[in-house]
């Protein structure tokens, strides 16, 4: 091995009881380096190894660091901030990635890649590799959402065998502890605007005749939670633009009066109330993705709002109140006009009818324009930094 100064790869893997297989994983891992003449290193960053693991590493050679919080990715968080490589190839070392052939990995990172993202569907998964609720539902359907959701050109968003730039993906401040860390790398690259490249890779059997610690259902949750989150647009604002327009579409289709569907479904005043309450599930879906955007913008998990920013996500408080100022004195206007006209009956017995749809109408604009007016001030106390302060 080199002197931590001269050391540009450093071949990672986080360890939880894997005395089965890390001998096997650490001698593959270290002749790559040896046969390529590579100035390199194996890193374990252990998670509370019970079985021998750790004497096993180190009696191998092998570098020991260990990771006080428990979980995959509180483990990776910790070996990359222990790593002395230039570049870092991190893998599971339960056998199932061959570290002996990783060739493809150092020459993307070489040409400026800053992720480079292994493909085991273009690689190769061997017979009783990977569970077929993994490899047909649970991989296909997250990498589909995760290039959807943030235009990622990596078809296998968890393959354990992955190779970076360790500045560059020290900078991500990366912190999600467990298995959805594995997403978020990806996603905080892509969002970086970091060059992510794939390679194929061949996934062989789990090498231990215990139990993988992955979780099918609750670690699947974890990652798409994750993708959830860190999209406040699919999460919150394309939803909430649903509802909208359905019920501004179905509010102006029933202005006029009833509208017959057919010969024994017609829309009428029910139908006019629900589009109210669509009309106001949309936009306070709106107000979650603004608020919820400028937090994370202000908190550094996404980046700041800029020209590629969505038209709503960039609205500035004194427009909105515009906006909700006249939302406030149409519907004030509506409701005043409807008391006029009970009292001039004496506040009597009113027919349900014109008067009935211009109250809801305009119900739902005070409503709707109090809920925006409120939405965009908490947004700006959100985004109201404090860094500075005046000392004496």
């Amino acid at each position: 091995m080199s002197s931590d100064k001269n050391i540009e790869l450093t071949i990672l893997m986080p360890c939880l009881d894997e005395a089965e297989t890390l001998e096997i994983c650490v001698k593959k891992a270290q002749k790559y380096i040896t046969d390529n003449s590579i100035r390199g290193e194996v890193l374990i960053s252990d998670n509370g190894s019970t079985d021998g693991s750790i004497q096993i590493a180190e009696s191998l050679g092998a570098r020991v660091t260990h990771a006080t919080q428990k979980g995959y990715g509180a483990a990776l968080i910790n070996g990359i901030n222990d790593a002395h490589g230039t570049y870092v190839i991190m893998g599971d070392c339960d056998d199932s990635y061959d570290f002996s052939d990783l060739n493809n990995y150092m020459a993307e990172l070489r040409n400026g890649h800053d992720l480079v993202m292994g493909n085991r569907f273009k690689g190769g998964i061997s017979a009783g590799a990977m569970p077929i609720l993994h490899k047909y539902l649970g991989n296909p359907v997250l990498s589909f959402i995760g290039r959807l959701f943030f235009k990622i050109p990596v078809k296998d968003f968890h393959c354990g065998l992955r190779g970076f730039n360790r500045e560059k993906i020290k900078a991500l401040k990366l912190r999600t502890p467990g298995m959805e860390f594995a997403s978020e790398m990806v996603v905080k690259s892509a969002l970086s605007d970091y060059s992510i490249s794939e390679t194929p890779t061949t996934l062989s059997p789990d090498g231990r005749t215990r139990p993988p610690h992955l979780n099918t259902w609750s670690d699947g949750w974890r990652h798409l939670r994750f993708l959830l989150m860190y999209s406040p647009k699919w999460l919150f604002m394309y939803p909430a633009l649903f509802a909208l327009f359905a019920g501004l579409g179905l509010t102006a289709l029933l202005l006029p009066g009833t509208f017959s569907v057919s010969s024994n479904v017609t829309l009428g005043m029910n139908s006019l109330v629900a589009a109210c309450f669509l009309i106001l599930m949309g936009l306070q879906g709106l107000s979650f993705a603004i608020i919820s955007r400028r937090y994370a913008a202000m908190r550094g998990l996404l980046p700041e709002l800029d020209d590629r920013s969505s038209f709503i996500e960039k609205l500035s408080l004194e427009k909105v109140l515009i906006f909700c100022a006249v939302l406030f004195i149409t519907g004030t206007i509506g409701v005043v006009n409807s008391l006029m006209t009970w009292f001039s009956v004496g506040l009597g017995p009113l027919e349900v009818g014109s008067l009935t749809k211009t109250m809801a109408l305009s119900g739902t604009s005070i409503t709707a324009a109090i809920q925006i007016a409120f939405s965009f001030f908490l947004a700006e106390i959100i985004s109201i930094k404090s860094d500075y302060s005046v000392e004496n």
